[in-house]
């Protein structure tokens, strides 16, 4: 089965964060539409933080159905929620904070666990209880890509890569000598 894809090219990383908000809006709406309600995995990084520092924005802020939205993160780094290298800090700061979501609609990896095989296991049942199902599908994933291939916190080479039967992953990333909480690949490739 072959799929199309469209590969789009923008000239400065300001008018791919716009491209990127617009397209989020349009899912959005779409999906509360044909589903009640829009869930999506957010990631790290300059380009999502461009992303949702529009969303924050008019005229985002005010015409998005924010209660009908349910936000989940791809990855997280083994943090405290209030650490400045935390993927949820940088999301509360530039978007959670400022526009009208409902605390419920949140979803932030416990990474603080330091049982990282619970965090994620946590983590995993909360989005198996979230979607009343042991095969979540989120309708949007964002994900961005390292210099290295990776996407989420799965990294080249590392475990994480080869679990095939659960949500998320303690994957233990050999070139930060550090864990990192990641939803595995099934679960990224499950979304709409």
């Amino acid at each position: 089965m072959s799929e199309n894809h469209n590969i789009e090219v923008y000239e400065t990383p300001k008018e791919l964060a716009w491209a990127a908000a617009m397209r989020f809006a349009s899912l959005a709406e779409q999906s509360v539409s044909e589903r009640g309600r829009f869930t999506v995995a957010l990631s790290g990084g300059s380009t999502p933080k461009a992303l949702f520092s529009i969303l924050a924005e008019r005229p985002f802020a005010d015409a998005l159905p924010w209660h009908s939205i349910y936000f989940f993160w791809g990855d997280e780094r083994c943090v405290p929620p209030d650490h400045a290298d935390s993927n949820y800090r940088m999301t509360n700061e530039t978007l959670l904070s400022k526009v009208a979501i409902p605390p419920e609609n949140v979803f932030r990896i416990p990474a603080e666990d330091e049982d990282h095989k619970r965090a994620a296991a946590n983590y995993s049942t909360t989005i198996q209880q979230f979607f009343n199902s042991d095969s979540p599908q989120f309708d949007l994933v964002f994900l961005g890509m390292g210099a290295d291939g990776h996407t989420a916190s799965l990294f080249p080479n590392t475990t994480a890569l080869q679990v095939k039967d659960q949500i998320a992953a303690a994957n233990f990333v050999e070139k930060f000598q550090a864990f990192r909480i990641t939803l595995t690949a099934t679960t990224i490739n499950h979304a709409h």
